[in-house]
């Protein structure tokens, strides 16, 4: 069987217990090229109709996984969608190599936070490293983080994606755990939940005190539009934000820096990458003064 069958079918089965799925090449990245030009934003297949956004991909309809296969000749795996669905996953992905064990690290956690490490369903990855999956709160915006939980620990949410068994990489395939029988998906400790979650946005109810000529008030109401954001808005909001601060800047009604201080520390409260935010904010930038 050709790693693509072998991948598509593996997929169709995870699709089956409602994970929602896309195509990944070897080297554990979306296989399908982007349909849009370098800037355009798109939310994803159901929003324009084609193949080509990663994770924006994911579907669990068996006929829109076979068209997304179909369109990847070349997919050696698949990615399974985080924090979304009617199964919202959150995974753990432990690292285990140059000189850095994630494991021990995580044991670490759980002896200080006093949770246990449910035997929940567990991937192998090719490095030695494991994938663990738990389920989370629907709703909930979870972050993706590289290291920040602790050393050889990253955390795979709100629009990440796990490699799902029955994927070749290039360094090797992705199986269960051989000592997991009964392969189930545990709830994610609560204690274990709260290192991963995002610090409370901040509330904002004093002016910003190098701003001048009334300037504190604008300010204030602009991160109160980037706080308040529903969820799929809050890019879009955050730029018209930054775009109305910065005009406020160049007539000397704010200051640069409590500009970017504000709307980076709101827009990472209510759910924003930090680094996605510091760009959306110097594009709005650019706008103001091109």
């Amino acid at each position: 069987m050709s790693n693509w069958q072998n991948a598509l079918d593996n997929a169709l089965e995870a699709a089956a217990r409602g994970f929602a799925v896309f195509p990944l090449s070897r080297n554990k990245v979306p296989a399908i090229p982007s349909p849009h030009d370098k800037g355009h934003r798109c939310g994803g297949l159901q929003e324009c109709g084609a193949f080509g956004h990663g994770v924006g991909d994911a579907s669990t309809d068996p006929d829109t996984i076979r068209a997304g296969f179909d369109q990847a000749p070349h997919a050696a795996g698949y990615g399974i969608a985080c924090g979304a669905g009617r199964v919202p996953l959150v995974g753990v992905d432990l690292d285990r190599k140059n000189g850095v064990d994630g494991c021990a690290h995580l044991n670490r956690l759980a002896a200080e936070h006093g949770f246990t490490i449910p035997r929940t369903v567990t991937v192998c990855t090719p490095s030695g490293g494991f994938h663990l999956w738990f389920t989370g709160p629907t709703g909930m915006h979870i972050p993706n983080s590289v290291g920040r939980l602790a050393p050889g620990i990253d955390v795979r949410g709100t629009r990440g994606y796990l490699v799902g068994p029955g994927s070749a990489g290039k360094s090797g395939a992705y199986t269960i755990h051989p000592g997991i029988t009964e392969p189930t998906v545990y709830p994610i400790p609560e204690q274990l939940l709260q290192l991963l979650l995002p610090p409370p946005a901040p509330k904002f109810r004093q002016p910003v005190r190098r701003a001048v000529h009334g300037g504190s008030r604008v300010l204030d109401g602009l991160v109160r539009v980037v706080v308040t954001a529903p969820e799929g808005t809050r890019n879009d909001r955050l730029f018209w934000a930054a775009a109305k601060a910065w005009a406020h800047v160049r007539d000397g009604h704010l200051a640069a820096g409590d500009v970017e201080a504000a709307l980076v520390t709101a827009a990472t409260g209510a759910g924003l990458g930090e680094g996605e935010a510091k760009r959306t904010i110097a594009s709005a930038q650019k706008g103001v003064h091109a």
